[in-house]
């Protein structure tokens, strides 16, 4: 794909700026950084990218048009993310087992694959990354009809995945930052109890911003 040196610098400092604003996303890789440890943050990470691809995916394949279009399916997305979401912090607010694993024990039912899959649903099930996406990649392909259909198709697909690639380095920073903290909490019992009710009280928000999203 040709794009001028200016072009490029313009996209890559969009995908930077963009990337280390906070968000559901990075607010939840946080969360989970901090609450079990560096391993399950690059678990959330890798999750909510991977529902970054699928929104990439669909961006290219035109059907995010239809988040955009359709009042209707914008709010079946928003709302069953918005319920998703404050299910998650429902659970960690009435939880009776700490997120944080005290002296090696850990929580049943919390494994890398889950917070994985939590990580997907995060990110597939806001529709605003869905919008994003649609409206941010096309800025940046010619549309004077010196591409064919599958050349756009193809460089729609090569700047997501430059996006979300750097998303993960910017989260992986955020991640190597905050794990020394979740270190530091997860000996002291007390204070692992209230960091299960601000993640809690957290998520419950980003549900609520979701759901209040227009």
């Amino acid at each position: 794909m040709f794009m001028s040196a200016e072009a490029w610098g313009l996209f890559l400092v969009a995908c930077l700026m963009l990337n280390i604003a906070p968000g559901p996303d990075l607010i939840f890789i946080l969360s989970r950084t901090i609450a079990q440890g560096r391993k399950f943050g690059f678990a959330a990470s890798l999750g909510v990218c991977s529902g970054a691809m699928v929104h990439v995916m669909a961006a290219a394949l035109g059907v995010s048009a239809i988040l955009a279009t359709s009042a209707t399916a914008f709010m079946l997305v928003k709302y069953i993310g918005a319920v998703y979401l404050i299910w998650l912090g429902i659970k960690g607010l009435i939880s009776r087992d700490s997120l944080l694993p005290i002296k090696g024990r850990k929580r049943p039912g919390s494994t890398l694959w889950a917070v994985y899959r939590q990580g997907v649903l995060v990110d597939v099930l806001n529709p605003k990354a869905a919008l994003f996406f649609m409206a941010f990649l096309p800025q940046f392909i010619p549309h004077d009809g010196s591409l064919s259909a599958h050349q756009i198709l193809f460089d729609t697909i090569l700047l997501g995945l430059i996006v979300i690639a750097v998303g993960l380095a910017v989260e992986a920073i955020y991640i190597l930052l905050a794990a020394p903290l979740g270190a530091y909490l997860r000996s002291n019992r007390a204070v692992s109890r209230w960091i299960d009710r601000t993640v809690g009280g957290l998520l419950i928000g980003l549900g609520a911003k979701i759901a209040l999203t227009e």
